[in-house]
């Protein structure tokens, strides 16, 4: 049967992909926000995952405000990136696997999540990013990716302990599929970071590495949070750290810390890096 490795957290600001289109990763600036993955990019690989789950927020590429589903699980065999406004060249197309993703879509019907089935969706940023600072750039990706987007943009959004529980039962679906493939969940966007109002440049240290720290070893810790009380601490956009706990919910309850790495400032936001692993 398919069974999950593991889960990695990652920042998916835009100006990562900037760095790296203009060969800026070793620049001061950025040198130690790019050296924290690289212990996660020998992690995956030395265990090879078949496929990748990306849990990410849309940033109007494929959804717009009219339109933005809670939930939105990726069907397709292909997944095109496209230019968001930031001048940057779209990256090859990422190869899905629609049997796995129409597998994963039943299963979660079934547990009560109203699932969204794309058939045709694209990936912006919040998706490419992080593929793109734990893979590098490939013409041909290197892991099977299957999107999984998670609306943080348009209230209301989902809650800490809603995506723990989808987390939970996109474990019990990739563990119900027959075929034998290594599956590793991305838990992107995070930590703390507001890009406007009168708090544009929150970053709360403290809340980001009490974060990381009960990701790892106690997630029921941040499922006790009102958005709200997320929002005050970590900043609007930090509400994007609830994305984390798809990922966590999707592991065993008690997990490996592979890695930890945090980075601030880097584009006005804390950065975190988790390698988690399944034992056994």
């Amino acid at each position: 049967m398919a069974r999950i490795i593991g889960g990695v957290t990652s920042s998916h600001i835009p100006a990562v992909g900037n760095a790296i289109a203009n060969n800026q990763t070793q620049e001061p600036y950025w040198k130690r926000f790019f050296d924290g993955y690289k212990p996660a990019q020998a992690w995956l690989s030395e265990k090879k995952p078949d496929v990748a789950i990306v849990v990410y927020n849309d940033h109007g590429l494929n959804f717009f405000l009219d339109k933005v589903p809670t939930f939105a699980l990726g069907c397709a065999d292909t997944y095109h990136n496209d230019d968001e406004g930031w001048a940057l060249k779209p990256v090859a197309p990422f190869k899905g696997d629609a049997q796995f993703s129409w597998h994963i879509a039943e299963s979660l019907i079934q547990q009560e999540f109203d699932i969204c089935t794309c058939q045709e969706m694209k990936v912006d940023h919040g998706f490419v990013n992080p593929i793109r600072a734990l893979y590098g750039t490939h013409e041909v990706w290197p892991v099977t990716t299957i999107p999984l987007a998670v609306n943080t943009v348009q209230h209301p959004v989902p809650s800490a302990l809603r995506c723990y529980k989808l987390g939970q039962a996109l474990r019990q679906a990739v563990e119900s599929y027959p075929e034998d493939l290594r599956v590793v969940v991305f838990g992107t966007g995070g930590l703390s970071h507001q890009l406007q109002g009168e708090r544009a440049g929150l970053i709360d240290v403290e809340f980001d590495l009490d974060c990381m720290e009960k990701i790892a070893n106690d997630p029921q810790w941040m499922t006790r949070f009102s958005n709200s009380e997320i929002m005050r601490r970590a900043g609007t956009e930090g509400i994007e750290t609830i994305m984390w706990l798809v990922m966590r919910g999707a592991l065993q309850s008690n997990v490996k810390v592979v890695h930890k790495h945090y980075h601030v400032p880097i584009s006005n936001t804390g950065a975190g890096v988790l390698v988690l692993e399944n034992y056994g």
